[in-house]
C-alpha cells in the first residue's frame, strides 16, 4: 500500500457536482477509501472543474478518474466530460445520474466514451461505488496513461527497424517516448547507454535496461508483455488476436474454458490499426481500432484468458484427442480444441523499389505512429476498400493532400457508402481511378512515385514522401500445410463448404458432418477473415469468434 501511495502521490480523482451537499458527500466517500493514495479534488461547476483540470495539466499532475453529475446548470455532465476529454484523454470517466436520466447516461457512453454511470444515491459505497472505482483505477494504471516511467526509443527517422519497434509498442499499448538520433536528447541517451548510434534502434525500458536492435520477443518480454504459456494443456487455444480471436477468447474464458490466445505480433489484427471504425454496432460516433482492441483485450484478461504475444505458430498436429500447436522455437502446447483466427495480411506491392523503401516512406497498413509526421506533406494511399478509406480520412487531418490510387473505375466496388460520402466531402482528398504504382524512387527514403494508367499504359512521376498500401488480403495459413483443407487462395474451408458434394472431407472419421465453423479436423474451428467466403467485417469476425466457442462446447460435450 505504501508503494502504491508513493506511485500515485500526485495522481488526482476529480469530482464535480453543483449541489454542495452531494459534492461534499462524494468527496468524503472518496477520501475515506482512496485518500491515502490519491488526491481528491472537488468542484461545484463544470467551468471550475475545467479550470482545475487545466491547472493540474500545467503542473504535470495525473488525473486517473473524473466523476461528474449529469444535471448541472450552464454545462451539464456530458458537456463537461466532452471538454475534459481534450485535457486528460486517458482519465476514466463516470457520470452520476438519477434514474430518470438513464437514457442520457447510455447516450454518453458513445458521445464521450463514458466508462461507467452511477445512479444516485450510491449508498452503501462499499457495494455501489468502491467496486466500480477500483476497477476503473486498475484499468487506468494498466493503460498507456499509467503513472510509470515510459519506455524510451532512440532511432533514425527513416529506419525501417525503428518504425517497426514504434509500431509494435504502439499496437501493444505500451507507452513510449520517441527520440530522434539527430536530437540532443537522443544523443544524450545514446551516450548514457554507451552507444555510438551505429546500431539502432536503442530501447531503454522503464527499469533502465538497454536493448540494442531488439527483436520482438525480447522487446515484448522486457516491456511486460506475456510471451510464455503458464500450462502445457488447455481447453481452448485461439490462434490469432484480431477481432475474431479476441471475441473467441472473451467468450471462451467467460464460459469456463481454460483459454490461451496466441498472437505473433500485436492484438487487434488489421482492425486494430484502423483510425476509426464507424459502422460497428453500438458506437454511432465511431471507435478507433486501438480503443476497441484495448477494451477487448482487457475484457479477455478479466475473464482469465492468457494472451501471449510474439509467439509464431509453425504447425498444428493431431495426437488422438489432443490438438498440438507448435511454435517457431520448438516448444508446443496442446488443447482439446483450437480456433484458427489468423486473419489476413495486406499483399505486398510488386512495383520496383517498394521492397527497399518499406518502412522508409512505404508502409503496409495504417502505421498510425507515422501520421503526425505527414504534417503538410502529400500522401498517397493504394487501395479502395474500407481500410484504405479510413486511413485516408484520418491522414487528411495532417497531410496537405491525400490521393487514393484505385485500380478500378471507382470506390463503390469495395468501400462502404458512408466512407465514400466522407471522402467526397473532404477538400484535400482526391481519388485517381484506373491507376497503379509502377515504381517507387528514393535513396534513403521515398522521394517519388511513378504512376501508371491501367488502360492506356501512360506513366507519370509525382513527388511523394509517404505511401500507405492496402491492397488485397492474403490469408496467414501457409503454416497449416495439408493439416486442414484450404481453397486455392489459402482460405480455410469449414462446415457446409467441406461437404458441398454431400460427402464428408477426406479422413473425416466422425458419424456427423462438420459443424458450421469446423474445419476438416474435428475440434479445430475457424473464425474471421481466414475462413473462405467470410464477410471481412469486424462485427462478423467477432460474431464468428463467439459462435466458434459455442461449437467448441458442443464438440467437447460429444467427445
Amino acid at each position: 500500500m505504501a508503494q502504491a501511495a508513493a506511485d500515485t502521490a500526485r495522481t488526482v480523482i476529480l469530482t464535480v457536482d453543483d449541489d454542495p451537499g452531494v459534492s461534499r458527500a462524494v468527496a468524503r466517500d472518496l477520501r475515506r477509501r482512496y485518500g491515502e493514495s490519491y488526491r481528491i479534488v472537488r468542484a461545484e461547476s463544470g467551468e471550475s472543474a475545467l479550470e482545475a483540470l487545466r491547472e493540474l495539466k500545467l503542473r504535470g499532475d495525473l488525473v486517473a478518474v473524473i466523476l461528474a453529475d449529469y444535471r448541472m446548470p450552464q454545462m451539464n455532465g456530458i458537456e463537461f466530460l466532452e471538454e475534459a476529454l481534450d485535457v486528460y484523454p486517458g482519465a476514466r470517466r463516470v457520470l452520476l445520474t438519477a434514474y430518470a436520466d438513464t437514457n442520457a447516461a447510455i447516450d454518453a457512453i458513445n458521445v464521450v466514451d463514458l466508462d461507467h454511470y452511477l445512479l444516485k444515491p450510491w449508498d452503501p459505497p462499499e457495494e455501489k461505488l468502491y467496486p466500480v472505482l477500483d476497477d476503473l483505477l486498475e484499468a487506468w494504471r494498466t493503460s498507456a496513461y499509467r503513472p510509470v516511467p515510459s519506455t524510451k526509443v532512440v532511432g533514425h527517422r527513416w529506419s525501417a527497424r525503428s518504425s517497426d519497434v514504434r509500431e509494435f509498442l504502439a499496437r501493444n499499448q505500451v507507452p513510449y517516448r520517441w527520440y530522434s538520433v539527430e536530437e540532443p536528447e537522443g544523443q544524450r541517451l545514446l551516450a548514457a547507454a554507451g552507444q555510438d548510434g551505429q546500431r539502432l534502434p536503442l530501447v531503454i525500458t522503464p527499469d533502465g535496461t538497454v536493448l540494442v536492435e531488439p527483436e520482438a520477443p525480447e522487446l515484448a518480454a522486457r516491456v511486460g508483455l506475456a510471451t510464455m504459456p503458464t500450462a502445457d494443456f488447455y481447453d481452448l487455444v485461439v490462434i490469432g488476436g484480431g477481432p475474431a480471436g479476441l471475441g473467441a477468447a472473451v467468450y471462451g474464458a467467460s464460459e469456463g474454458l481454460r483459454t490461451v490466445l496466441v498472437e505473433r505480433s500485436a492484438t487487434g489484427g488489421q482492425a486494430g490499426q484502423s483510425s476509426r471504425i464507424e459502422n460497428y454496432l453500438g458506437f454511432p460516433d465511431g471507435v478507433s481500432g486501438a480503443q476497441l482492441t484495448d477494451r477487448a483485450r482487457r475484457q479477455a484478461a478479466k475473464f482469465g484468458a492468457e494472451i501471449l504475444t510474439t509467439r509464431e505458430v509453425t504447425a498444428l498436429e493431431v495426437n488422438g484427442a489432443a490438438r498440438i500447436v507448435r511454435f517457431a522455437d520448438g516448444s508446443a502446447i496442446a488443447a482439446h480444441s483450437i480456433i484458427l483466427a489468423t486473419g489476413v495480411q495486406y499483399r505486398q506491392l510488386e512495383a520496383q523499389g517498394c521492397t527497399d523503401l518499406t518502412g522508409c516512406g512505404v508502409f503496409y497498413g495504417s502505421a498510425l505512429t507515422e501520421a503526425s509526421s505527414c504534417q503538410g506533406h502529400d500522401v498517397y494511399i493504394v487501395g479502395g476498400a474500407n481500410s484504405a478509406g479510413q486511413a485516408a480520412m484520418y491522414l487528411s487531418r495532417f497531410a496537405k493532400s491525400v490521393t487514393l490510387l484505385v485500380r478500378g473505375a471507382d470506390l463503390s466496388a469495395s468501400m462502404s457508402h458512408y466512407l465514400i460520402q466522407q471522402i467526397e466531402e473532404a477538400p484535400n482528398i482526391a481519388v485517381r481511378s484506373h491507376t497503379v504504382v509502377h515504381a517507387a524512387h528514393g535513396t534513403d527514403r521515398l522521394e517519388r512515385l511513378t504512376l501508371r494508367h491501367v488502360a492506356g499504359g501512360e506513366t507519370e512521376q509525382v513527388e511523394a514522401q509517404w505511401m500507405f498500401v492496402f491492397i488485397g488480403a492474403a490469408p496467414l495459413t501457409d503454416w497449416l500445410g495439408d493439416t486442414v483443407v484450404r481453397d486455392g487462395r489459402g482460405f480455410i474451408l469449414a462446415g457446409p463448404d467441406l461437404t458441398a458434394d454431400g460427402r464428408p472431407p477426406a479422413g473425416w472419421e466422425l458419424d456427423r458432418p462438420p459443424y458450421h465453423l469446423e474445419t476438416s479436423v474435428p475440434g479445430v474451428f475457424v473464425a474471421g477473415d481466414a475462413r473462405a467466403e467470410s464477410a471481412k467485417r469486424v462485427a462478423s469476425a467477432v460474431g464468428e469468434g463467439a459462435m466458434a466457442v459455442m461449437l467448441v462446447h458442443r464438440y467437447l460435450e460429444q467427445s
